[in-house]
């Protein structure tokens, strides 16, 4: 039983770097945000334009 709580917590210390990993390679890779302009994740390139 130690034994299965010893390889559940390396797993559970593996996904949480994987985690962290990916977080830091969505912040150094992402766009960078300027005031004023839109952001165009969920929006459809064929929607139309309200403004």
């Amino acid at each position: 039983m130690k034994r299965v709580a010893i390889w559940a917590f390396y797993a559970v210390g593996a996904l949480a770097i994987g985690y962290l990993a990916l977080y830091a390679y969505a912040v150094f890779t992402g766009q960078d945000l300027q005031p004023g302009k839109p952001i165009h994740i969920f929006r459809r390139p064929d929607a139309p334009e309200y403004s």
